[in-house]
């Protein structure tokens, strides 16, 4: 399977709340998203997936009421236009990587395989894992590992990549993993999962890319317009949860004489929602996910 979509029905039964309405995904990937959404929607309804990975094209839904976007979310606005759309009545979107990214070994975003550093969502993209870890400086590296992977050691991680590579360059997986075996065994996959996370996270510019998305999402959204965002660490959760509170990622929003804010969303439910036991067990992937949905106020 290319991928097994995470908080399915959930997910679809807060986004889709018109038939005959217009609708986005984001994170195209296998389709499974796409295609639960087609099937709550009449002849008149409309479906918009993006996807960056030529791989997902692959996937692509004979359907002619959809629509396969080859672009990065952060061209959401834009491209929606090029194709006659100027607002949509959901926005839905499934961050993180495929299934299908982790398990092929070449793309190198597995911590269990040995494969060229890599990590591109986009392999059209120059800057991959490679050119980070052996031509980024010291402190560049060690902001990405302390503020992307939260590494406690980040300083000393850095030093010991840029030392290492002074003498032979770093060109795979298992050459970035041989640099810190001195991690205690009990520790290792949690540190692992953190390292690479950092890297993949800066190849990709996933935290902007976010941003941008969140806030072009919110432009096209109708009014009472449905954003249903799952994401799968802390840093991801954290902008979503913001964005969605006050319309912000940082600072404080203004606030009238009675303190109160304007208010940019109204959230459905309070507290996240996360995958039960049941689909954990299925899916060990969805162990970290966590969903959002806001109401465009």
């Amino acid at each position: 399977m290319y991928h097994n979509p995470v908080l399915l029905k959930q997910s679809v039964d807060d986004l889709v709340t018109n038939p005959d309405g217009t609708y986005v995904d984001c994170t195209f990937g296998g389709g499974g998203h796409s295609r639960e959404i087609l099937s709550r929607l009449s002849d008149k309804g409309k479906l918009f997936s993006f996807d960056q990975d030529l791989d997902a094209l692959k996937n692509t839904i004979d359907d002619p009421r959809f629509t396969l976007i080859n672009q990065n979310f952060r061209f959401l606005e834009n491209s929606l236009l090029m194709h006659g759309v100027s607002q949509a009545d959901g926005v839905l979107a499934d961050l993180g990587v495929s299934s299908h990214q982790f398990d092929e070994a070449d793309r190198g975003f597995s911590t269990r395989s040995n494969a060229p550093l890599d990590m591109r969502m986009n392999v059209m993209q120059s800057l991959d894992a490679k050119r980070v870890i052996n031509d980024y400086d010291e402190e560049q590296l060690a902001d990405i590992f302390y503020h992307y992977g939260e590494l406690r050691e980040a300083r000393k991680l850095a030093r010991d990549i840029v030392h290492h590579r002074k003498t032979k360059s770093i060109e795979t997986t298992e050459d970035l993993k041989k640099l810190f075996s001195y991690i205690p065994p009990h520790k290792v996959n949690k540190f692992y999962a953190q390292l690479f996370q950092a890297i993949r996270i800066e190849v990709n510019q996933e935290l902007e890319v976010l941003k941008e998305m969140l806030v072009q999402a919110y432009n096209v959204l109708k009014p009472e317009g449905r954003l249903v965002v799952i994401s799968y660490h802390s840093l991801e959760d954290r902008l979503v949860k913001r964005f969605l509170k006050n319309g912000m990622f940082e600072g404080e929003p203004e606030r009238d004489i009675y303190g109160n804010y304007k208010k940019t969303f109204e959230l459905v439910k309070s507290k996240a929602i996360i995958p039960d036991e049941k689909e954990i067990e299925e899916n060990s992937r969805a162990r970290s996910a966590k969903m959002r949905t806001g109401i465009k106020v």
